[in-house]
C-alpha cells in the first residue's frame, strides 16, 4: 500500500486486513518504490500523487526492473489523462477517488486471480473449494472454519497450486514487515492445515518446501 495520505493508507490497509491479506505500508514514492524492488508481493496499490518519487515512474521503473506484480492505481476523478499514463506506464488497473472500499477488494481480488492463472472466483484442487470472494472453504461441499493465518497459508498454496512454494516465500506472505518472521511457525501451520483440511493435498518437498497438489483419482 503506497499512500501519502496516512488516513486513507491506515484505512484500505485496516479493509484489507479485515479481508485477510497482509499488508506493507509506505507513504512516500521512494519507500515504495524500494519496498516493491526488493519484496515478493502479490499486488500493489499505488497512489500516482506522491512526494519524492510519482507513481507513474515508480510504476515504469519496476516494469524496467522485470518486476511483473499486478499494480492498482489511485486516481482523483478529474485527472483521466494519468489513468493513461498509469496504465500505459504499465499499472494493470485503476481506482478513481473517491472510491468504495468493496471496489478496490473486488479489483485486487480480480488482478490476483488473473497473474496465477484463475479466472474464477472459486479455487479448486481436488475435493477443497476456497471462495476468494467470501472467504468461504469447503472440503467435499462442507464447509471448515479457518483462522485467519491459516486461510492466508491456503490461498496463497492454492493461487499456486502445483508449485513448490518455499518456506520463506510462505513466510513473507503471511506476516507484514513489522512482524519477527521465523519461518519454523509455518510447520506449525502447515499441520494444522492438514488436519483440519482432512484430505492429503499437501505436499512436503524435502530441502525446498511445499506443493499444493489434487490428489490422484
Amino acid at each position: 500500500m503506497v499512500e501519502d495520505d496516512r488516513d486513507l493508507n491506515r484505512q484500505l490497509v485496516e479493509a484489507l486486513n479485515s479481508a485477510r491479506y497482509v499488508v506493507d505500508r509506505a507513504y512516500d514514492g521512494e519507500e515504495g518504490y524500494f519496498l516493491g524492488d526488493t519484496e515478493s508481493y502479490d499486488a500493489v496499490v499505488l497512489d500516482l500523487g506522491l512526494p519524492k518519487m510519482d507513481g507513474i515512474s515508480i510504476v515504469e521503473r519496476w516494469r524496467e526492473n522485470s518486476r511483473s506484480m499486478p499494480v492498482l492505481i489511485l486516481t482523483a476523478r478529474d485527472r483521466w489523462s494519468d489513468k493513461v499514463a498509469g496504465i500505459d506506464a504499465g499499472a494493470d488497473d485503476y481506482v478513481v477517488k473517491p472510491f468504495h472500499m468493496e471496489e478496490v477488494l473486488a479489483r485486487l481480488r480480480a488482478l490476483i486471480r488473473r497473474a496465477s492463472g484463475h479466472a474464477s472466483s472459486e479455487l479448486v484442487c481436488g475435493p477443497i473449494t476456497l471462495d476468494t470472494k467470501t472467504s468461504r472453504v469447503t472440503v467435499n461441499g462442507v464447509q471448515i472454519k479457518l483462522t485467519s493465518l491459516e486461510f492466508a497459508l491456503l490461498s496463497f498454496l492454492m493461487h499456486h497450486q502445483g508449485e513448490i512454494v518455499s518456506r520463506t516465500n510462505l513466510t513473507e506472505h503471511l506476516y507484514d514487515q513489522d512482524f519477527d518472521r521465523d519461518s519454523n511457525t509455518i510447520e506449525v501451520f502447515i499441520g494444522r492445515l492438514r488436519k483440519k483440511l482432512g484430505v492429503d493435498v499437501i505436499e512436503t518437498i524435502r530441502g525446498m518446501g511445499y506443493r499444493l497438489k489434487a490428489p490422484e483419482e
